[in-house]
């Protein structure tokens, strides 16, 4: 878009918004303003007539300050344009000066080369634009090609150390897969753990559950037992406690006669009145000896009394 499509676009949109949003107040009109907008606004819109909007002091400087502006904008491309045309110009002069110095001197022409020496014009002409260089000359070109290497030497180096960079994590990314298996691998390992040990928990639970239940059975059967001795009518003294206490008893008693048979030996060598020690000794052994035959006699009835045990079924 040229600028004076964009100076008339400008001017209807403050036209636009002014004759919409504008407020009215008293004002002194600066008539000069006046000319300049409405001349202004003729000539952007040229043949087409120009919107209506209020005319008062606000919107006649929003206007007087557009037109300030685009008027400005106008000059400084009008120059920028006539430069171009200008360097247009010359280049167009220097080269038409060049091909004839180029004719005259060495009678050189575009027509007259070869198609190698096209192919070559064309590539030096292509190197100086893609070098970006004012000419072809060496002293353009090889700055330009050092410029160049010196680029191409810092991208080698920057792509040296992306790739010792890229080592390196590689380096770290094969540790970690390493790493990663070895814990999959004890992960396996601790799940075969915790299977045989669930397996072995659950094979415990069975046995206590299988012993609760022999427990269950022998309390039954020793109940029963008991019922059965009590119906027979054994004698109190006959059972496993009075035979434990008694074993106690006859224990003691072994440990208690033990010191005086010690005592016993000591008086054996004396001389004087042997016969009362010999009666005291056999009143002893007369009385262990009758400790011994109760207690194997109560444990042998006992053992003849005591009905063979009912099986018990297991739930």
């Amino acid at each position: 878009m040229g600028s004076s499509g964009k100076g008339v676009a400008a001017a209807a949109r403050a036209l636009g918004e002014l004759s919409s949003g504008s407020r009215s107040a008293p004002w002194g009109v600066a008539w000069g303003r006046i000319g300049q907008v409405t001349l202004w606004l003729k000539k952007v819109y040229g043949d087409q007539p120009i919107p209506q909007y209020k005319v008062n002091a606000r919107t006649v400087d929003i206007l007087h300050e557009l037109a300030e502006c685009n008027e400005t904008r106008d000059r400084d491309v009008s120059l920028l344009i006539d430069d171009m045309k200008q360097k247009t110009a010359e280049y167009e002069l220097e080269a038409n000066y060049l091909q004839d110095l180029l004719t005259q001197s060495v009678n050189f022409s575009l027509t007259s080369l070869s198609k190698m020496g096209t192919c070559y014009l064309n590539a030096l002409v292509d190197s100086a634009m893609a070098l970006e260089t004012k000419d072809t000359s060496l002293a353009s070109f090889i700055p330009a090609i050092n410029d160049l290497t010196s680029d191409l030497h810092k991208v080698e180096s920057r792509n040296r150390e992306l790739e010792l960079e890229l080592t390196t994590f590689r380096e770290k990314l094969t540790k970690a897969l390493v790493l990663e298996k070895r814990l999959q691998d004890d992960l396996k390992k601790t799940e075969e753990h915790v299977m045989v040990e669930k397996a072995k928990a659950d094979s415990r639970t069975q046995n206590m559950k299988f012993l609760k239940n022999k427990s269950e059975d022998f309390k039954f059967r020793i109940k029963a037992a008991e019922e059965q001795l009590v119906a027979n009518g054994m004698d109190p003294s006959l059972t496993h406690e009075s035979l434990v206490n008694l074993s106690e008893k006859l224990a003691a008693l072994k440990q208690q006669t033990r010191p005086l048979k010690k005592k016993l030996e000591s008086y054996l060598d004396l001389t004087p009145n042997p016969s009362l020690a010999r009666v005291k000794i056999e009143e002893v052994k007369r009385e262990l000896n009758a400790l011994e035959e109760e207690f194997s006699a109560k444990v042998d009835l006992m053992a003849l009394s005591v009905p063979e045990p009912r099986k018990h079924r297991f739930m």
